[in-house]
């Protein structure tokens, strides 16, 4: 990918696409709710997510997975690495991928797949929202409310702080048309991605891993990403301060 390029054509051991540019969907209140849909695993949060709405979001991601275009956001992130959020428009397979890449890495890291066979989580609340405040260039969006709820659905964490609520409803307020950003927040947040609440600790390892049955970043899965591919991933999503827990 070239540097000035907000997305990327390809993206290196990434099948799938073509790959294409399309920041105005972070603009339309309706693709929020189908992005954010996993995340409310039950009917409360459901309800508080779609209200009235539930109709239209359907359509407008009916059409949305009818075109052949996979849409990709980028967000960069420090030391030139790149959190790539890819929606797999395909009939048969449809979801949202989370891969992170470095030019140096000769393929991107799969952090998780948000979709009905889904792998995660991914990323704990202290990453997400280093990756929402770290804006810049060749970003896709630099609203820091657009890049958290990209990142929601790849969330797992039992850590979650209490000020977490307050930040994913400011969120919400901006760019969807809920009624209660609120009550939706506290919900999402509780209900997390399809694979639920994680632990993170960096005790055995000295970088961060998690518990997560479903995730790359549990060593204990036979499906894990190696050690040292795990701890390049850690150290490209690590805030400043970092908080690992034990």
């Amino acid at each position: 990918m070239n540097s000035a390029d907000p997305s990327p054509a390809r993206i290196p051991g990434y099948d799938g696409g073509p790959l294409t540019y399309r920041p105005g969907l972070l603009d339309e209140p309706l693709f929020w709710l189908g992005h954010l849909h996993s995340c409310a695993r039950s009917e409360n949060t459901e309800e508080l997510l779609f209200g009235a709405d539930h109709d239209a979001a359907e359509t407008f991601h009916r059409r949305l997975f009818e075109r052949a275009e996979w849409p990709v956001f980028t967000l960069a992130l420090t030391g030139d690495h790149r959190l790539h959020v890819v929606c797999r428009t395909c009939a048969d397979d449809p979801g949202t991928d989370y891969l992170l890449h470095h030019p140096g890495w000769d393929r991107a890291e799969v952090l998780a797949r948000d979709d009905g066979h889904f792998m995660g989580p991914g990323l704990s609340w202290p990453e997400i929202v280093a990756a929402s405040d770290s804006l810049r260039p060749s970003d896709t969006t630099d609203d820091r409310h657009a890049r958290l709820l990209l990142l929601l659905p790849a969330l797992g964490d039992d850590a979650v702080p209490d000020d977490a609520t307050g930040r994913v409803a400011k969120a919400l307020r901006a760019r969807t048309g809920v009624e209660d950003p609120e009550a939706l927040a506290s919900a999402l947040l509780e209900d997390q991605g399809a694979p639920g609440p994680a632990h993170w600790t960096a005790a055995a390892y000295g970088f961060s891993v998690n518990d997560g049955a479903h995730s790359f970043r549990n060593p204990a899965n036979r499906f894990a990403l190696p050690t040292g591919r795990l701890a390049r991933v850690a150290a490209a999503l690590r805030p400043a301060p970092w908080r690992g827990t034990v």
